[in-house]
């Protein structure tokens, strides 16, 4: 294993995008990034020992967002494919973090539960290079959990937060006009779920479903998909713990079928790497193959031997 640094400016570091870092993708001369705690996704190049020279994006400036500018969008998973950068949000409800040690305060913040609508986003944007242009969205009427209400694997998990095995999106990779989604949670008896779509456009900046989604499950040992990323014609999963806990995290290959419903056992999933964690920090969210092969992950909650004194965090390359 290597490690490489991941360097921010000051307005990231200050809003802690480089410690929860959630997704990430290689561009032609570097990465993108994107952190689950602001409206906005990065551009890092690479400067010959680093990844740096940052450039921000907000989405707002290439899409209507449901909920404003300003408004996280709690993004999980960056994609690229055919000349677009695809991002997903966690459309995932929140239940309020426990702080402070007065039992009925805790307990009162333990019985809310927020829906934040910039998180029910799936973005597509034009590239130019390494500049996106304006896009289309799926969101509002036609967000992604518009369509799962009366699914009946996937429906009773839609007003739980995603912190309590409800839905949570956590990964996307883009395969010709094949959208996999990737859900942390549920985790049904063991097992996650992929989704795969198929988008068109509707106008005015829109997006909408083609045809009714696909729904395929993996035996993943009880573990959720952290993220996705395509492989050839294979998918590499992300395979992590669900909710808040800590736990094992591996990397698998799935090589999807043309089923519109597919039940994928543990021993059709094959083994690529055990990835090291930590208890509380050193999550791994982001995964991407780099076009030398060698896989590369970002960490959420990053422990302190991974900060840089330059403002940076680092990432772990992996040759497998």
């Amino acid at each position: 294993m290597l490690q490489v640094e991941l360097r921010f400016d000051h307005a990231s570091r200050a809003s802690q995008t480089h410690t929860n870092l959630s997704a990430i993708r290689q561009s032609s001369t570097g990465l993108w990034v994107a952190g689950d705690e602001t409206a906005t996704f990065e551009h890092l190049t690479w400067t010959g020992d680093h990844y740096g020279e940052q450039r921000t994006f907000r989405l707002a400036d290439y899409v209507t967002l449901p909920a404003g500018p300003e408004d996280e969008a709690d993004i999980e998973g960056l994609a690229r494919a055919d000349g677009h950068l695809w991002l997903v949000g966690s459309h995932s409800l929140k239940r309020r973090k426990v702080k402070s040690k007065d039992p009925d305060k805790a307990a009162d913040r333990l019985a809310t539960v927020i829906r934040e609508e910039n998180r029910f986003i799936l973005v597509r944007l034009p590239l130019h290079g390494e500049t996106p242009g304006p896009g289309t969205v799926l969101s509002g009427k036609e967000a992604l959990t518009t369509h799962l209400r009366d699914d009946r694997h996937l429906a009773p998990f839609l007003e739980l937060p995603g912190k309590d095995n409800g839905l949570d999106i956590e990964g996307i990779a883009v395969v010709s006009e094949r959208i996999y989604i990737g859900l942390r949670g549920p985790v049904l008896r063991g097992w996650a779920v992929v989704l795969e779509l198929r988008l068109e456009d509707a106008g005015k900046g829109r997006m909408r479903l083609r045809e009714p989604y696909r729904k395929h499950f993996l035996d993943l040992g009880g573990l959720g998909v952290r993220d996705l990323c395509p492989d050839g014609d294979s998918l590499l999963v992300l395979a992590g713990p669900t909710m808040v806990l800590d736990g094992p995290v591996r990397v698998v290959r799935w090589r999807p079928g043309p089923k519109r419903q597919e039940v994928v056992p543990e021993d059709e999933l094959e083994a690529v790497i055990e990835l090291p964690h930590g208890l509380r920090c050193d999550r791994p969210e982001g995964l991407v193959r780099l076009a030398d092969g060698r896989l590369m992950v970002v960490y959420d909650s990053p422990s302190p031997a991974r900060m840089t004194p330059a403002g940076g965090v680092l990432a772990d390359v992996f040759t497998i």
